[in-house]
């Protein structure tokens, strides 16, 4: 597939044009004219860069890129080596980020409210990014955040009384904390996302509202493999999700 046709479809798939973002969406880095071999996975780390040259790709698509908001714009050091990777090798570099958060069917939150079983009837916070449910059936805490470690294979960090019953779930994935507000104003009984900070037990106790803290990249490790998956069905490209293990 040709780089320019690839970059025109993402971009329109994933909506960019609504998005006001902390980083470019789209194409970063440019590489090789012709898509073949596309590697995603949640961070362009240089591990992440290493193993997607081994397996030859020549384009990857990530949900944490580069040039981020008032990131220091020197190239040197880590950054330096990054982009070193790509450019010797002839590597695209394709970044979505809150457009691969928001999308209806690959996003990132889609693709966690899909694995739960939870049908978003509304939406929250800024630029409507956060979700929420209402389960088919009223469960407890407990069974609740079991669901979501079985779901995501790592044992989430939960704030709130285990044994109280749910109706409403939120949830937003990766760093999105501080829509805990937001999703309480919602109507939540519990907000799902990726981090906690300091605040977030205090707001959760003074509430009365549950925290689910998943992981930063375990919950955002679902968006990418899904547009992978879809770009192979679609297109004569070879896919591969790569995925650098992160305990955040």
């Amino acid at each position: 597939m040709d780089r320019i046709e690839l970059e025109l479809y993402l971009n329109n798939l994933l909506e960019i044009g609504r998005f006001k973002d902390y980083c470019p969406n789209g194409l970063q880095v440019e590489g090789a004219r012709r898509v073949q071999k596309i590697a995603t996975g949640v961070t362009a780390s240089q591990a992440f860069l290493d193993a997607a040259l081994e397996w030859g790709a020549d384009t990857v698509l990530v949900h944490h890129g580069y040039f981020w908001r008032n990131e220091a714009p020197q190239i040197t050091g880590r950054k330096y080596r990054r982009l070193r990777t790509l450019i010797a090798n002839d590597i695209n570099l394709f970044a979505y980020h809150l457009p691969l958060d928001s999308h209806p069917e690959f996003g990132n939150n889609a693709q966690i409210g899909a694995r739960l079983g939870l049908i978003a009837d509304a939406r929250f916070g800024d630029q409507d990014l956060g979700w929420v449910a209402t389960l088919a059936m009223p469960l407890s805490l407990e069974h609740f955040s079991a669901m979501v470690e079985n779901a995501l294979g790592r044992k989430p960090l939960v704030f709130g009384d285990t044994n109280r019953e749910l109706r409403r779930v939120a949830w937003c994935t990766g760093g999105a904390q501080g829509y805990f507000e937001n999703a309480i104003a919602a109507g939540a009984d519990v907000y799902l996302s990726g981090e906690v900070s300091e605040q977030t037990m205090h707001i959760a106790a003074e509430s009365g509202v549950a925290y689910i803290s998943a992981g930063h990249h375990a919950t955002e490790r679902y968006g990418v493999q899904a547009v992978g998956a879809h770009l192979s069905e679609q297109f004569d490209i070879e896919h591969l999700f790569i995925d650098i293990d992160n305990p955040v």
